[in-house]
């Protein structure tokens, strides 16, 4: 049996889909053809949407290993919003700027309707972690060889 639907498999392909298309048509161009020195939070605003671009070309083949890239897209938009966007639209001070990031990062409510929970419960919260320690790796072999 599965642990992930074939029909959520599809639609985190979707998600990724989505993502590589829009990405490719409204950011990544403007990036490419950029000429001479960027300002800094440019260039990390440009930097981070490439990589996004390029790990989610990764997540259509691999939907489920490419799951941290979509939990990192919504984590920091979720943030950005309540911290920036929801304060500044409280307070009457959006600017243009500020409204049309708002808007772009409002997309992320899709995210969560993609996500397979179950799945990052099992695999994120509820698995043990990696070992800390050299010897943490080798236990389980001694207690299975001393059984």
């Amino acid at each position: 049996m599965r642990e992930v639907s074939l029909s959520r498999l599809y639609l985190l392909r979707a998600m990724y889909l989505l993502v590589v298309v829009g990405l490719g048509v409204f950011a990544v161009p403007s990036i490419l053809r950029h000429a001479g020195q960027r300002e800094l939070a440019q260039g990390i605003v440009d930097a981070m949407l490439l990589a996004f671009w390029l790990l989610s070309m990764l997540g259509l083949r691999y939907p489920l290993q490419m799951l941290p890239v979509l939990l990192w897209e919504l984590v920091w938009k979720v943030l950005w919003l309540g911290m920036v966007a929801w304060p500044a639209w409280r307070a009457g001070t959006m600017d243009a700027d500020t409204a049309e990031n708002a808007f772009n990062c409002s997309f992320v409510v899709l995210v969560p309707l993609v996500l397979p929970w179950g799945y990052l419960v099992r695999h994120y919260l509820r698995a043990p972690g990696d070992p800390w320690r050299a010897q943490d790796a080798a236990a389980p072999e001694r207690k299975v060889a001393e059984a």
